[in-house]
């Protein structure tokens, strides 16, 4: 655990998956098994607002294919379960979410599907080839999201960790930049043909320089490109990536400065956040702090993103069953329908087959809808 305020313990932990084993975002109410933790694709810029407006390097977008339009959707939790239990036991410790749910998001209108994984069962020795049997798990439930339309996000769940060591520190053990790279450079080749896929380099990086994660990313993406994969990669900030944070410098140098240091030689990047609505941003509790938290929190960052003539999607977010949390889920998604020019569209968390009671799960129970869908689908 990092060396964290003894009230914050806790809500890290949930978020971690270290506690039950659980390997999820967005709060530590998370259900598993026993101990378990539509769209086109036509050419254009991303990385900027549509008008082309911007300076050529990573915040200038053009020629690959890439997102254009509005993608809202919903991350499909499972395979990131069960952390503490590797490799784990596939439907004991982990699940990949099956075709059911991608035609249930896909049937209401969601267009980006969310996926993550655990970068140590895809590849369980580093600078090694890829697990086959892991690998065609995720290329099963990717090649089916893409064939109803959807766009599949992968998501490697690490928090810029393997095997709970820093990537880029110099920790016994720590993978270096070098072998996250390596690691993107084997799997972006299985996708490099759907521009479909999008690569979201890594979920929610805390607890590290910012000027680490930025060498970090820039290994990552350079070895995307040079396996010869254009697909658009989503790219998130230090301190786990909170739109509300993106400026502030408690965690070192701002998100604001540090990532505007992204390079890919292709400049198809959108920068990806993530917020939640309860008093320390964790959603770890049921509780909304005000009706308009959401919103608030993300306007630093919407305005950094038009200062920059860059793009953003919200990959996580969630609220539980109540009114206050409700009126804060429709204010902040009425902010980001009022920026579509830099926001590309944003993933709810969360949905997955083994969520039970959880208070943020929009995973249909009995075949009814959850509350929280309603407000969703009014801002597709």
């Amino acid at each position: 655990m990092p060396n964290l305020p003894s009230e914050r313990l806790v809500a890290i932990a949930m978020r971690m998956g270290l506690l039950l084993g659980l390997a999820g975002c967005g709060g530590g109410g998370e259900v598993g098994p026993p101990g378990g933790d539509a769209g086109r694709a036509d050419g254009g810029d991303a990385g900027r607002p549509s008008d082309g407006s911007g300076p050529a390097d990573a915040r200038d977008g053009g020629g690959p294919p890439t997102l254009q339009g509005f993608f809202p959707g919903t991350n499909l939790s499972g395979a990131e379960f069960g952390s503490d239990r590797l490799p784990g036991v596939l439907g004991t410790d982990y699940i990949y979410p099956p075709h059911s749910d991608v035609d249930y998001f896909a049937g209401k209108g969601f267009r980006m599907l969310r996926i993550p994984f655990l970068w140590e069962r895809m590849q369980p020795t580093l600078d090694q080839a890829l697990d086959p049997a892991q690998l065609a798990l995720l290329q099963d439930l990717v090649t089916y999201a893409t064939s109803r339309g959807a766009y599949a996000l992968i998501d490697p769940h690490n928090y810029a960790r393997y095997r709970g060591a820093v990537v880029g520190s110099t920790g016994a053990g720590a993978p270096t930049s070098a072998q996250f790279g390596s690691f993107w450079g084997r799997l972006a080749p299985v996708f490099a043909t759907d521009p479909r896929v999008v690569f979201g380099l890594m979920n929610e990086p805390h607890d590290m320089a910012t000027e680490l994660w930025l060498a970090d990313a820039n290994a990552a993406i350079a070895a995307i490109r040079a396996a010869g994969a254009s697909n658009v990669i989503f790219v998130p900030g230090n301190a786990w990536t909170g739109a509300h944070s993106w400026t502030d410098n408690y965690y070192g140098t701002p998100n604001s400065t540090v990532m505007l240091g992204v390079q890919d030689p292709i400049h198809n990047v959108i920068y990806e956040v993530h917020q939640y609505f309860d008093a320390d941003f964790s959603g770890t509790h049921p509780d909304c702090t005000s009706t308009t938290i959401g919103s608030q929190s993300l306007a630093a960052f919407t305005q950094w993103m038009k200062d920059h003539s860059v793009r953003g999607f919200l990959g996580e977010f969630g609220s539980a069953d109540n009114p206050t949390c409700a009126a804060a889920l429709d204010d902040m998604l009425s902010f980001i329908d009022r920026n579509r020019d830099v926001w590309v569209g944003w993933t709810w968390w969360a949905a997955g087959p083994w969520w039970g009671n959880y208070m943020f799960s929009i995973e249909p129970a009995n075949g009814q809808d959850k509350p929280q869908l309603a407000t969703l689908l009014r801002h597709l």
